[in-house]
């Protein structure tokens, strides 16, 4: 089988956290810390449902778009975890305590706007009512009818219902919650995988120090802030395997990020899943163009059997 990270594949396909450890491939890290506010932004969006399968909207107090309807949203703060940004965001808005169940969606346009859409149930609290109004929101309602009924805010959030629908009715992948782990860096750990029609599978792995899932850092100088976080996963191959490898999409098997890690950063490690596609029957993957980089062949029937079920079983990112 030869040497391979087995306890970070298990862990990574598992929607567990493994330590970035402080190097990464591809170009260099850009230089200081992760910091929301000023290099970064995050999102969190909550879908709830109650008994009656009526979706929970607020009623927008912000003088831009006041009196519309929209999910409960708003930005994480510094020194925030993710499931403590989303908790606050509702409660302030809808008056109700809740709690995360699964992440549905990660929507971005690089580090400039990463919004983490949740799937999560109430757990207690009072539906906030207009006498209750404030900077926050005006009311919340539990909205038993079409959402494009109403004015609403955004358009954007009639996708997240969809997939709100699909995942209650028949799960496309599992549980997948924020990990507590600190990150310096906002990365991609990459299980870049390469199947042909054999049923061979390879997975790329880095070989600087032990083996490893090759980890791309994304870049924050202007010009790459709205970029999207394919391209440093682009970059990354494109250095390393001839010719241009075309990816599929990318599918997040996980995230680890800890409010106030090194340094204060607000890093995240974004754990993804991607394959390259053969380009002819019983094909090999191409050969990397330098060591930084080697292709390693799967023969373990049960890792082959969850790396290929997962390439199907993945919280979608939507650019």
């Amino acid at each position: 089988m030869g040497e391979a990270p087995m306890p970070e594949l298990d862990a990574v396909l598992g929607g567990d956290g493994w330590d970035v450890g402080g190097s990464s491939e591809g170009p260099p890290a850009p230089p200081g810390p992760i910091r929301l506010g000023r290099n970064v932004c995050y999102v969190v969006l909550a879908l709830l449902f109650n008994e009656e399968d009526r979706v929970l909207l607020v009623q927008e107090a912000k003088p831009e778009c006041r009196g519309r309807w929209y999910l409960p949203a708003g930005r994480m703060e510094p020194g925030e975890g993710i499931a403590a940004a989303l908790r606050r965001e509702v409660k302030e808005e809808t008056g109700l305590e809740c709690e995360p169940l699964t992440l549905l969606a990660l929507e971005e346009r690089g580090p400039a706007w990463i919004r983490f859409a949740f799937l999560a149930r109430p757990t207690g609290g009072t539906l906030k009512t207009l006498e209750e109004a404030d900077a926050e929101s005006l009311q919340a309602v539990w909205w038993a009818g079409d959402p494009r009924a109403l004015p609403l805010r955004a358009p954007d959030i009639l996708p997240l219902l969809d997939l709100a629908a699909r995942y209650r009715r028949s799960p496309p992948h599992p549980p997948t919650l924020p990990q507590e782990l600190p990150c310096t860096l906002l990365c991609l750990r990459l299980l870049v995988a390469f199947a042909n029609d054999t049923g061979d599978l390879w997975v790329l792995l880095g070989t600087a120090g032990t083996p490893h899932l090759p980890v791309v850092a994304c870049g924050t100088a202007p010009e790459e802030l709205r970029g999207g976080l394919r391209l440093s996963v682009l970059r990354l191959l494109r250095d390393c395997l001839p010719p241009d490898p075309r990816p599929g999409p990318l599918g997040l098997l996980g995230l680890q990020h800890r409010a106030g890690g090194p340094g204060g950063a607000d890093g995240i490690c974004f754990n993804v899943l991607l394959s390259i596609p053969p380009g002819s029957p019983g094909a090999v993957p191409p050969e990397p163009h330098g060591p930084a980089v080697r292709w390693w062949h799967v023969e373990d029937e049960s890792l082959r059997g969850r790396i290929l079920h997962r390439l199907h079983a993945t919280v979608p990112i939507r650019g």
